[in-house]
């Protein structure tokens, strides 16, 4: 009976990791598609990896990015170096940038 507390214990500890912890992800890739929110306070951007081809689809909330996109500095086939985290099944975007600056 012990032994089954201390594994199920263990269990328990390994999935609550996992859990609390998010993971930050690099990549560079070329934006596809932005889709602006009604209200502007976030954008949908389709990113499709340099490395993989495989395209991923990245929320954006941060006001400096958000005006890049209003403002046309980024803009569909631009190269951007990006670092999200996969919180909740969403990718929320850390850093979104061009790779050649802006």
């Amino acid at each position: 009976m012990r032994k089954l507390s201390v594994w199920m214990l263990l269990l328990a500890m390994l999935m609550l990791a996992g859990i609390a912890r998010a993971e930050e992800i690099k990549m560079i890739g070329t934006v596809s598609k932005i889709t602006m929110a009604a209200d502007k306070k976030s954008a949908v951007v389709i990113l499709k990896d340099v490395k993989s081809g495989e395209e991923v689809s990245i929320t954006v909330v941060d006001d400096l990015t958000l005006d890049k996109f209003n403002d046309k500095r980024i803009v569909d086939g631009d190269e951007i170096r990006c670092k999200y985290d996969n919180e909740g099944g969403k990718n929320i975007s850390k850093l979104f940038r061009k790779t050649a600056g802006c």
